[in-house]
């Protein structure tokens, strides 16, 4: 058995930072990534979402992040990872699905339908993208029309001619009007009244935004994105969708759905064709579940007050984009901080014996 120094599972934005700032520092490790070519959730994305629409790319450690143009965003991103782990020979294997991590007698073993893999420690970089969040409603199984969720969004042509229903009340709703709006007739549903920021996002707003998650996951709560407290601002491209009214028309949330639309509990009805779920995401972690790190209140505590990427209850793992690391900028710094926290727990773990 051959026992690596560590092992980060993920190759976007995060999991490379990390696998960057690990070879900086001699530390032997792989990266198993599930998707079969580089560009993590990227490439996953609708085509028409350009690099200009998307609110920004940090550059990954020692580079430069692409251009802020029309290009396709599921293909810059993709190319620019890819060019990326060329130019460092990052230690990428694809395709692995992770299944679960154990602890096996002071080891962690990664296991996957592709292979096993035993490790010293651990760099969690999976995200959200995988795993989408939907909340049940009464009746959404009799509904004869179609529901998508913000993974499943094939780009605005799809719904010209369809009255679509919005639930969500985040960045990703307000893109969705902001394209659909103009070309076909939109419903927005959230579960709060929106939030508008109307004063310039400053550095400093950033901050204060990013301590507010950063003092859930300290208190091992499950984190909420950080957009959640930082609050909604319209680009230039969403201002024909409000001057058509399509964020001042907005009602709270249905009380059931029906086959052909959605009742209110006052009884009142809307026909729609299509509910496009804009509701955000999950931290796909269930693959660390043996392992025990979940706090009483269902979140994983990080050190430093939630600042750090070390797993409180096992500080062999680091958690990168979970929590206040959820950006690519935030993704960027935690690669960073996870890298010292393996070298850590390198320096005080006791040596295993890697046997043929």
């Amino acid at each position: 058995m051959s026992v690596l120094d560590s092992l980060v599972i993920g190759a976007g934005q995060a999991g490379l930072s990390s696998s960057f700032h690990l070879s900086r520092l001699g530390i032997s490790h792989v990266v198993l990534d599930a998707d079969e070519r580089p560009g993590g959730a990227w490439q996953h994305r609708w085509d028409a979402l350009t690099m200009r629409d998307v609110h920004g790319v940090a550059e990954l450690p020692g580079d430069t992040p692409p251009a802020r143009d029309g290009r396709r965003a599921n293909e810059a991103v993709p190319e620019y990872f890819a060019a990326y782990e060329r130019e460092h020979d990052l230690p990428v294997v694809r395709p692995v699905h992770v299944r679960r991590v154990d602890d096996r007698d002071g080891l962690l073993v990664v296991q996957a339908p592709e292979g096993e893999w035993t490790t010293r420690t651990l760099v969690n970089a999976t995200g959200t993208w995988t795993h989408p969040f939907v909340p049940h409603f009464p009746g959404m199984e009799t509904f004869l029309g179609e529901q998508l969720h913000t993974v499943d969004y094939p780009g605005p042509e799809h719904f010209r001619g369809k009255r679509v229903l919005v639930v969500g009340g985040g960045a990703s709703a307000v893109q969705f009007l902001g394209a659909l709006a103009p070309i076909t007739d939109t419903l927005w549903v959230t579960r709060r009244p929106p939030v508008w920021r109307t004063d310039d996002f400053t550095p400093e707003a950033g901050a204060a935004a990013v301590a507010l998650v950063e003092q859930r996951v300290a208190a091992g709560l499950a984190p909420q994105s950080v957009v959640s407290v930082t609050g909604l601002m319209l680009r230039p491209q969403e201002r024909e969708a409000e001057r058509l009214g399509a964020y001042a028309d907005r009602r709270p949330l249905f009380a059931r759905i029906e086959p052909d639309g959605v009742r209110w509990a006052d009884g009142s009805f809307e026909r729609v064709d299509v509910i496009l779920w804009a509701t955000g995401f999950r931290p796909a972690i269930g693959h660390l579940a043996p392992l025990h790190l979940r706090s009483a209140a269902g979140g994983i505590r990080l050190d430093r007050n939630g600042r750090g990427t070390t797993a409180v209850a096992d500080p062999r793992v680091q958690l990168v984009g979970y929590g206040p690391s959820a950006s690519t900028i935030g993704a960027n710094r935690a690669g960073r901080s996870a890298a010292k926290g393996v070298q850590r727990a390198l320096a005080g773990a006791p040596v295993a014996t890697a046997t043929g």
